[in-house]
This record gives C-alpha cells, structure tokens and sequence, in this order.
C-alpha cells in the first residue's frame, strides 16, 4: 500500500511523515547495575499542524506480579540513582504492569541544512523531558527511513541521574518502527541500553 501523508501536516516535517501514529511492541533495557529485562513500549506521535511533530512514550515492563514491586525503580531492584529514566510507580493499570519510563518531546526538522549531509538526507532535531529529571537535546540526520541522532545537550536536576552522552537510531523496517538507545553514563562508555520493535496500531494517532 502506498504511504499516504497525513492530513494536514506541515510541509516542513514531512521527512518525518512516516514517524506519525500510534505504535506498540516488545523490547528489552539492560545496562551495568541494570538486569537485562524485557518490557512493553507504546509511542504516540502525532501533529496539530505545526511546524513539529509531538511524542511521548511509555516503557512498562513485562514482569511476574511476584516482582513487579521491586522494578519501578530499576530493573531487579537497581537504585533509582542507577536509573536515567525512571518514573515513580502508578496505580494500577492494565496488567498491573509497573512503568520503567516516559518520557514526550518535540521532533522538528531545522530550514537550515548544515554541511555534510546527503542530498537524500534532511536535518532533524528531538527535544526530550522526563519525570526522572531530565531534558536533552538530540541532533541528526533523517532520510530513507532511518533516523540517526546523537545528544547534542544532555541537562539534569539535582536528583537527575548522571548521564554524559546518548544515541538514538530509528528506522522503518518492513512497516515496523525499529529503535536502538545507546548512553554513557555512571562513568561508563557509550553502550547498549534499550531498544524495541514496535507495530503500527493505527494509521494516525
């Protein structure tokens, strides 16, 4: 089937066209201080118009009720401190399943296009916050269905985790929204974090 744009989306976004919907899948966190865990991540990314597109996340983690208690500060009791994004536990939700993270920001694609890019690439720029303490800047290239970013500003609060650094890889594969989340941080090297696979639920949020 044929990709058809959104209606009403701005032209200025539209290499970002084919971020836009509702998507959920499986993935897996896991760092050092971190227990490899899989969880369950549902994105929302949608457009009012604007010269942007909007995101938010959510990451619950696929646990036993027996131990669920224990990870909504850190995956197999991991501190919070061990923990870049961690939201506090909610009420009961479907599954009782407990939140690992959120997160919702802001994608946009700049007018002005800086050297080095390809003639098939645009420059993209996703602005972040999250409950844990935490507002980062990413920069990037988007083109051909892949979304390669990397931290530009990473700021925190006080209680915030200490993170130095991050990437992010996007790409549309097969119809699916495939994503990689690499960091420093805790005094550790640029590594593997988190990543997913996440399906199409709709045609538009």
């Amino acid at each position: 089937m044929a990709f058809v744009l959104p209606e009403g989306l701005a032209p200025e976004v539209y290499p970002l066209a084919w971020l836009v919907g509702r998507w959920r899948g499986p993935g897996v966190v896991g760092y050092p201080g971190i227990e490899e865990t899989a969880f369950e991540q549902e994105v929302v990314i949608t457009h009012d118009g604007g010269p942007y597109l909007s995101y938010t996340s959510t990451i619950r983690l696929v646990v036993a009720p027996d131990d669920a208690a224990g990870l909504t500060d850190g995956a197999d009791g991991a501190d919070a401190e061990a923990t870049p994004a961690t939201a506090a536990a909610p009420g009961p939700t479907e599954g009782d399943a407990p939140v690992w993270s959120t997160e919702s920001g802001y994608w946009r694609v700049p007018p002005e296009r800086p050297d080095g890019l390809n003639e098939d690439q645009h420059p993209v720029e996703l602005l972040l916050a999250d409950p844990s303490g935490h507002v980062a800047i990413y920069v990037g290239a988007v083109g051909n269905g892949r979304i390669d970013l990397a931290s530009d500003l990473i700021a925190r609060t006080a209680t915030g985790a200490e993170v130095a650094a991050a990437t992010r890889l996007y790409g549309l594969v097969q119809g699916e929204l495939m994503w990689a989340h690499d960091m420093a941080a805790f005094g550790n090297p640029m590594q593997p974090y988190a990543s997913a696979r996440l399906a199409r639920v709709d045609d538009e949020a």
